[in-house]
């Protein structure tokens, strides 16, 4: 009797990790390689790269209120993420990552060998955007660039004609 053949599965996740705002293309590329080489090693396959750009943090981390957010999804098994956590978290231009499981079980068969996928490299800002003040942040200043006083308004600013020439006869 023929033995059923052993299918090797695997997990798909997606990790999502910050690089500093002030990190350049050549600090980015060395964590792509990085990343690459740790997905090979460990016997898995990279599907997806998007490079999100310069984004605000919700929270300042380390000083820095912007970010660099990076994208990835892989398919592999807990010893390939518990490598590339251990080798984002030695690099010093990452800020924070995160990982999650989106499926159980993939079949490495089906996830293949996709077409050759590269990272996306940005260049540095030269002026980093303004952070808002806590006092626009918490809307306790007006945010709008547009603001106008309204009519009513003024109309309290100016001084009445009518008024004035009461005040001169009195």
């Amino acid at each position: 009797m023929a033995e059923p053949q052993a299918t090797t599965s695997a997990r798909e996740y997606e990790t999502i990790y910050v690089l500093r705002p002030d990190a350049g293309r050549e600090t980015s590329e060395n964590i792509s390689t990085r990343v690459l080489d740790v997905i090979s090693k460990q016997h898995g396959s990279l599907t997806r790269v998007e490079n999100w750009g310069y984004r605000k943090l919700a929270y300042p981390v380390r000083k820095h209120g912007r970010g660099v957010y990076v994208y990835l999804k892989y398919v592999g098994d807990g010893v390939l993420v518990s490598e590339l956590e251990r080798n984002l978290r030695l690099q010093d231009a990452v800020l924070k990552f995160q990982t999650v499981k989106i499926s159980d079980k993939v079949s490495v068969a089906v996830a293949g060998a996709p077409e050759e996928i590269e990272f996306e490299h940005l260049d540095v800002l030269d002026e980093p955007e303004q952070e808002d003040s806590v006092a626009k942040t918490l809307g306790l200043e007006d945010v709008r660039d547009d603001f106008r006083p309204h009519e009513a308004e003024a109309d309290l600013d100016e001084p009445d004609e009518e008024a004035e020439e009461t005040d001169a006869l009195v």
